[in-house]
């Protein structure tokens, strides 16, 4: 997607305003940047996000404000990617955290000298 003047000031400004676990997906960078914000829209009460994210959407084309009026989903299998930021020799990464494995499976896993051992 091609941002204009206008939605790079409103991404700047959502992204100031974000909690510190939404900020690593809110970077003009980010293909799924407009998928990320409709689930933080949902959940959030603050009343100046929500008409930030709405304008950016209005900007952004018909099809994303019809996405944001949908009601929100509940995953079944909890498949949403989750990401840090790591900070490796200065330069800081986006880094998808792996899914929690099951009791067993944690259980009959093994790591020697880093690597997973059955």
């Amino acid at each position: 997607m091609n941002f204009n003047k206008p939605m790079i000031d409103l991404v700047r400004e959502i992204r100031r305003r974000a909690p510190s676990d939404f900020k690593p997906g809110i970077k003009l960078a980010n293909p799924e940047l407009l998928s990320e914000l409709i689930p933080w829209f949902h959940s959030t009460k603050d009343a100046v996000v929500k008409a930030l994210v709405k304008e950016l959407f209005s900007l952004a084309g018909d099809e994303w404000i019809e996405k944001l009026d949908q009601p929100p989903s509940t995953p079944e299998g909890d498949s949403e990617k989750k990401y840090i930021t790591k900070v490796y020799r200065g330069q800081t990464q986006l880094v998808e955290v792996p899914a929690e494995k099951s009791s067993a499976e944690a259980a009959t896993e093994r790591i020697y000298r880093g690597q997973v051992v059955r």
